[in-house]
């Protein structure tokens, strides 16, 4: 695996956006900022360096922090999540683990390593939520679930990279826990266009609403 593909997907042309009536999806309801939590997910130097040379990657971080700056104006939470490892999470995971194993070997992504911290133009702020995940969910190796609902929180809008990976393992593991879901169709990116554009269509509708970031601020300010 080369070390610049931490995320061990090939780096082909990835696919942004997706026409909204691709998605075939009916208005999305307002969302109640007091029981709304942007994830940021795998927003981190190592994975958005991963990237095709050709992805826009500071106008994905543009729309990224203009999100969480709606999210925040209005009383809301945000949550990041973000993967890294120590010695004995390497150590934990099996060669036959095809994302992970290869981090493992290579021992990719220490929990320390800055380029494994949220980007720096995301910086968390006092109150967010933040946590370290060692698998693509960002529920499944962390205690993001109960922070959440500690908080009360019900309906979860999801951004970050990759669609294939840590969106897709999130919106399905939090669907299963019954959250009311939004993913930002021009806030996510993925290295295959194909699977991109795949489960926009196919996949994440049947679980998430999907809007964009242009949109969130008034489904916001609707409830």
């Amino acid at each position: 695996m080369r070390a610049s593909d931490p995320i061990g997907h090939s780096t082909i042309k990835i696919g942004h956006t997706i026409n909204k009536e691709d998605t075939r999806m009916s208005a999305a309801p307002a969302l109640g900022p007091a029981h709304t939590a942007l994830l940021v997910l795998d927003c981190q130097p190592a994975i958005l360096a991963a990237l095709p040379a050709d992805v826009d990657r500071e106008a994905l971080l543009d729309r990224t922090a203009g999100a969480i700056a709606d999210v925040r104006a209005v009383g809301g939470t945000v949550a990041y999540v973000r993967v890294g490892f120590t010695e004995a999470d390497w150590d934990a995971i099996p060669a036959a683990n095809r994302s992970f194993g290869p981090l493992a070997q290579h021992r990719v992504l220490h929990h320390e390593d800055p380029a494994a911290a949220v980007h720096e133009r995301l910086a968390p702020r006092d109150g967010d939520i933040t946590v370290r995940k060692t698998r693509h969910s960002g529920m499944s190796t962390t205690d993001l679930d109960q922070r959440l609902r500690e908080r009360g929180i019900t309906s979860l809008v999801v951004c970050g990279v990759s669609t294939s990976g840590a969106v897709l393992s999130t919106v399905l593991d939090a669907a299963d826990r019954d959250y009311r879901l939004y993913v930002l169709s021009d806030g996510i990116a993925d290295p295959a266009p194909e699977a991109h554009h795949a489960l926009l269509r196919h996949v994440l509708p049947a679980r998430a609403h999907i809007i964009d970031t242009g949109e969130l601020p008034d489904l916001l300010r609707a409830d």
